[in-house]
């Protein structure tokens, strides 16, 4: 556990946020061996593959917070002296002023005194807000990229990746779910959906199963009597 408070956040957007690191993961890997490189003037951050600069991806990098061993804190963007106080980070202390969540409205955030405050703590602290962050903005990927001295800083990326289909989804699926922890797979699910902009209804009245659809096809996933997901049945466009 990192941040109690911002962790529910980050479980009910758990899903969404894998796909879409995922999709992240895979478009940079593309570029083979690479190196990624921020630059705060032009509110950048690019990867450029290492046999041939000219292969890029460059998204628009939006700072959310940073996370610094040394004052054993977290500082958000919009009190960051680096940071801008209208800018994307605002919308995560709206949502905590509107729904009273100290955390969000905090300037800044110290851990909590069981953290151990190493390198593996801070970057899962790291994960968490970049998960609240994709949670209460719907924007995504995001990155949590080492700047020294131990710190993480989290940014919300626009980056060249096209929105989530539910036809990727299907086939990515299998993986993801074999690397996240759903601590509640039906909230996860909905979240899903909704973060993608697909349709969700539910199967029956005690929630055993979620169809969701958009363009490209639907699906089905079912749960067992412990709320974990068992299975899903999909029929994508174009297939039987």
């Amino acid at each position: 556990m990192t941040f109690a408070a911002l962790q529910p956040l980050a479980d009910r957007a758990a899903l969404f946020v894998a796909l879409r690191q995922d999709a992240l993961s895979a478009a940079a890997d593309a570029l083979g061996e690479h190196r990624w490189d921020a630059d705060t003037a032009a509110g950048t951050l690019t990867f450029t593959a290492h046999d041939d600069p000219t292969r890029q991806l460059v998204t628009r990098a939006h700072l959310v917070a940073t996370i610094a061993p040394g004052p054993r804190s977290l500082l958000w963007a919009w009190a960051h002296p680096s940071g801008d106080p209208h800018g994307v980070a605002a919308q995560l202390q709206a949502y905590g002023t509107d729904h009273g969540i100290e955390e969000l409205t905090a300037s800044e955030l110290p851990f909590p005194t069981d953290a151990t405050g190493d390198d593996e703590w801070i970057a899962q602290a790291a994960h968490t807000v970049g998960g609240v962050a994709v949670e209460l903005t719907g924007r995504s990927p995001y990155y949590s990229a080492p700047v020294g001295n131990g710190t993480r800083a989290v940014f919300l990326l626009d980056a060249p990746i096209a929105p989530l289909t539910l036809a990727d989804a299907i086939v990515a699926l299998p993986g993801v779910l074999a690397t996240v922890n759903l601590t509640d797979a039906r909230t996860a699910v909905w979240d899903l959906a909704r973060l993608a902009g697909w349709t969700l209804s539910w199967t029956d009245e005690a929630f055993s199963g979620a169809t969701v659809s958009d363009d490209t096809g639907t699906a089905t996933f079912l749960f067992d009597e412990h709320a974990r997901i068992s299975g899903i049945e999909s029929t994508l466009n174009g297939q039987a």
